[in-house]
């Protein structure tokens, strides 16, 4: 089920979506990718930009078509944001499991930077050189997410791991734990990447990491319903961290609620004392509701 607040902004898409933007444009191949390409969606606007939801797809996939997807021209149009939806492919080599483009900080990073401000040259929206980014993928495309917040986490909001096998970050810097995000295991997804999710999750929340693991209990390695659970939860993130302004805020954990998957319970944090074993931060009570329906298998209502 779709989360409730986007129903009526869905409903009135239609008149948006004919007067909005798309354009498409690329970045030559560099150090660790060999294609780089990318689809900007542009609701129809008369002031500044808040930001951008980068979208990026699974293993060597061509995300772009997802700045066609309705849910999120709906978020974007009602939050005042672009959409970029990537493409990015690897030179050939022998491990092609492992994606070299993810290894963000090696040149596919700075691709992304450099067509968010070429984007902005071509649509007068300089804004977007610099606009604060949320981050959503698939597999490999969340694996790119981790490593770009672990490499600008002063660029971004928020972020999603989903459901990806290889990373080249264990413990984050500080202040990529500051960054809210959720981490999705499928419940049928191969143990090797729920594994290393999970661990990866246990890992930097033991420093302190704003961040909540949340399985699907019935999903493989699908995109299930964390698109959904990642549109509420940055729904809210925005307006925590963004508000009306440009600069982002950063968030307490006792302000937040606090998700025992063992107990399979939410309350909020305040001064409570957190069991020893891992918890998961969520930043409001519609989140932290919605992630305990998605642990469940249950509808976001």
């Amino acid at each position: 089920m779709r989360p409730t607040f986007l129903f009526a902004v869905l409903a009135a898409l239609s008149s948006v979506r004919a007067n909005a933007q798309t354009f498409d444009d690329s970045i030559p191949p560099g150090a660790n990718f060999d294609k780089a390409q990318f689809r900007l969606w542009l609701a129809p606007s008369s002031g500044a930009l808040r930001g951008a939801v980068i979208l990026v797809p699974g293993s060597n996939g061509d995300g772009r078509a997802m700045a066609q997807d309705t849910v999120w021209q709906a978020f974007a149009a009602k939050n005042k944001l672009a959409i970029v939806a990537c493409r990015f492919t690897d030179k050939p080599h022998d491990q092609n499991f492992i994606e070299d483009y993810v290894n963000v900080s090696h040149g596919s990073g700075q691709a992304l930077l450099d067509i968010l401000a070429k984007f902005g040259s071509q649509t007068k929206h300089p804004e977007l050189a610099s606009a604060p980014l949320l981050f959503w993928g698939m597999s490999a495309g969340g694996q790119f997410d981790y490593e770009f917040a672990s490499w600008k986490p002063e660029r971004v909001v928020a972020f999603v791991v989903n459901k990806g096998g290889i990373y080249y970050t264990a413990l984050t810097p500080r202040a990529t734990r500051e960054v809210p995000a959720l981490l999705f295991i499928g419940g049928k997804d191969l143990e090797s990447r729920v594994n290393t999710i999970t661990g990866l999750f246990a890992l930097n929340r033991r420093g302190g990491a704003l961040w909540a693991l949340t399985e699907e209990p019935s999903a493989a390695h699908v995109v299930g319903r964390s698109r959904d659970l990642s549109i509420v939860f940055f729904d809210d993130v925005l307006a925590q961290r963004l508000g009306d302004g440009t600069s982002l805020k950063t968030l307490t954990e006792k302000r937040g609620f606090v998700g025992d998957y063992h107990t399979k319970t939410i309350a909020p944090i305040g001064d409570t004392k957190l069991p020893s074993y891992p918890t998961s931060w969520l930043p409001s009570d519609r989140v932290a509701k919605a992630w305990q329906a998605v642990i469940n298998d249950k509808d976001i209502r």
